[in-house]
């Protein structure tokens, strides 16, 4: 992602210490757990999804530590009030972890269906016990963290729309209204940089002659950069997670700000896409929104003229996806008539004409896309093209077919039958390259697949029918379930690497929209595996979502959350952001810092985060480590979408089980 600056804040306890005994485990309070105190047991540490499991689910706990200490070892789950509900011994070792905790193993927890908050405690050969977890129902466990994601994108609001500390949630981070410049933006020629996009080549950036209305909208990330594609990307899957949580009024809200702002990038009369506000990788004539650390209204207090390097941190510039009236990148293109569609269908019922006029800028955008883009060049969606790099489009252009064709069907729109074949022609193309992936911010095939599955209402068309969509999406969750086979956590997502924890998410929305399709649920358990992994069972014990569980992150590369949150996780923090979670260990080898940025480093309950860094992977909770604690627009909202369809397991499809 974006290497801009966030600070993380994770909540830091002190654990027991025993003449022979270092027991990695806290209490619901912080307190330690007493227990054996053999040597075999020093090191035993216990992982659970720290929000919780859905009542029905396969449940699963984690336990690691020498391998000694764990042959004997059995468990208890113990209730709030230390009443003991189940017991049993650890399962078979899942693999090996690094020198300090070689030997992996599990706890079944999956008889344990009677809502409350419990804690897994260990007896026998080891002692520990877990964070403390809930058992309730899907949307009673998951509806909150929907509510979290969206206090994140309220923090993240840009522009005069800030809401109002009245109106916020007690512990919500606030700011002022900002960068109100871009009201009246200059738009300037696509800027010049070298092979790697670190350095801008040109003297100065070339005015085109136009000014735009570009405020509003989010911050992409712990900077304050706004970039049409991940904008885009995050509004469809609120618009989609609004399918299943209708009746939250500001998730709808939040919707609402994300597509006002899109709405502004497109100038119809132009016919220009506008791609980016902001500039992120500049040179000694050009500062940029990475050169600085404050917080947001600061910009607008600068007194800058034309010629001043800081003249671009508060006028800022905009970027053009394409010259007017020509080609758009298909990537964008796609996504943003997509995202235009989902907005017709939404007021369909309501707003007729309102949805007309959204599906005629659909359409619009769409037939600007460069369908035969030149295949030596990489696909853009940023300056630089660094920042998102992308390799297929396909995708985007079947998500805007499908959505083109379901809202032209609640609008009885002609062009119905016409857009569906379009998008079964992009998904036959899709299927067949060689760039296929799984949900993310690069690829919405599996969003895609499902809308194009229900406008074709069991027909087929240019080779593609729904066996070949729902074939795809479990390629793309089989793919995550080979690599959890073989992890000793589960994890189905590649740890050692960007987006980790995006990734992850993604698979759970994934297998989710794929049952809520198919009413196949055998990847039911997996998706409650990869959750788990997410919140919190996984090697390093924390939760990799900002307030979720007792272990999060405290320290996020985040500037409103560096300068004005709380570093203890007693004040307000930047609660509901997903950050980026574990990478390899090599690009942590460097932390971004800045004169201006307050010091943060947070340590787990106990030891340091070193010790439980293993298979290349290593996660710092850090103000500076943008590479494992820097959330972004994109993470949080691929979680909130797979929240929300969980939230519907209740009802729609069962939680567990197979078809």
């Amino acid at each position: 992602m974006t290497p801009s600056l966030t600070p993380r804040l994770l909540v830091t306890t002190a654990a027991g210490l025993s003449t022979l005994l270092l027991v990695l485990a806290v209490s619901l309070h912080g307190l330690p757990f007493g227990g054996d105190t053999t040597a075999d047991a020093a090191q035993v540490a216990v992982r659970v999804d720290q929000v919780g499991y859905l009542r029905g689910e396969k449940k699963q706990a984690y336990v690691m530590g020498p391998s000694a200490a764990l042959a004997g070892a059995r468990f208890k789950v113990v209730d709030a009030k230390g009443k003991a509900v189940a017991a049993g011994r650890l399962g078979a070792v899942t693999g090996r972890w690094n020198a300090k905790y070689p030997s992996v193993r599990t706890a079944d927890l999956s008889a344990l269906n009677t809502p409350g908050t419990y804690q897994v405690v260990l007896t026998g050969t080891a002692a520990g016990r877990s964070p403390a977890f809930r058992v309730a129902d899907a949307r009673e466990l998951m509806t909150p963290l929907v509510r979290d994601n969206v206090r994140f994108l309220q923090a993240q609001r840009d522009g005069a729309d800030v809401l109002p500390a009245g109106a916020l949630p007690g512990g919500t981070l606030k700011h002022g209204p900002s960068h109100l410049a871009d009201k009246n933006a200059t738009v300037y020629a696509d800027p010049e940089y070298d092979e790697e996009g670190d350095e801008l080549l040109d003297e100065r950036l070339t005015p085109t002659g136009d000014r735009a209305d570009v405020s509003g909208g989010w911050f992409d990330a712990g900077d304050f950069l706004k970039f049409t594609g991940t904008t885009s990307y995050s509004v469809a899957e609120l618009l989609l997670a609004q399918r299943d949580l209708p009746h939250m009024k500001e998730l709808s809200a939040e919707a609402t700000h994300g597509l006002d702002w899109l709405d502004k990038m497109w100038d119809e009369d132009s016919e220009t896409l506008y791609a980016q506000v902001g500039i992120g990788a500049g040179n000694e004539n050009v500062r940029t929104d990475h050169d600085v650390w404050r917080l947001p209204e600061a910009d607008d207090r600068l007194d800058v003229s034309p010629g001043d390097p800081d003249y671009t941190i508060k006028h800022r510039p905009v970027f053009r996806a394409n010259d007017p009236g020509e080609p758009i990148t298909p990537s964008l293109a796609g996504r943003v008539a997509a995202v235009f569609a989902l907005a017709a269908q939404r007021a369909a019922d309501s707003d007729p004409e309102q949805a007309q006029d959204w599906l005629d800028k659909a359409a619009a955008v769409y037939d600007l896309a460069d369908t035969d883009p030149d295949p030596d060049e990489p696909l853009f969606t940023a300056f630089p093209s660094a920042f998102y790099p992308e390799d297929s489009w396909q995708d985007d252009m079947e998500f805007a077919g499908s959505e083109l064709a379901l809202a032209a069907g609640k609008l009885g729109d002609d062009r119905e039958s016409g857009w569906t074949a379009d998008s079964a022609r992009w998904a036959r193309a899709y299927l067949d390259s060689d760039v296929k992936g799984t949900l993310n911010v690069a690829d919405v095939s599996a969003l895609a697949h499902v809308d194009l599955a229900t406008a074709m209402d069991g027909t087929r068309t240019n080779g593609v029918g729904d066996e070949e969509l729902y074939e795809d999406l479990r390629r793309q969750l089989e793919d995550g379930v080979d690599r959890a086979g073989h992890d000793p956590f589960g994890a189905g997502a590649v740890y050692d690497d960007f987006d980790a924890v995006p990734h992850t998410f993604g698979l759970v929305a994934t297998a989710r929209l794929y049952a809520k399709a198919t009413g196949d649920t055998r990847y039911a358990a997996f998706a409650g595996q990869q959750r788990g992994w997410a919140l919190g069972a996984n090697a390093w014990g924390t939760s990799f979502m900002i307030g979720a569980g007792e272990v999060y992150p405290h320290c996020p590369e985040h500037q409103l959350a560096n300068l004005r949150g709380s570093h203890d996780g007693k004040g307000a923090i930047l609660r509901g952001a997903v950050v980026n979670g574990p990478n390899e260990a090599s690009k942590l080898e460097e932390l971004n810092g800045f004169p201006t940025m307050k010091k943060c480093t947070a340590a787990p309950p106990t030891g340091a985060w070193t010790d439980f860094d293993g298979k290349g992977a290593r996660y710092v909770d850090d103000v500076g480590a943008w590479q494992t604690v820097e959330p972004a627009l994109d993470f949080t909202t691929t979680a909130l979408l797979a929240f929300a369809l969980t939230a519907q397991a209740d009802n729609r499809y069962p939680a567990g089980g197979s078809r």
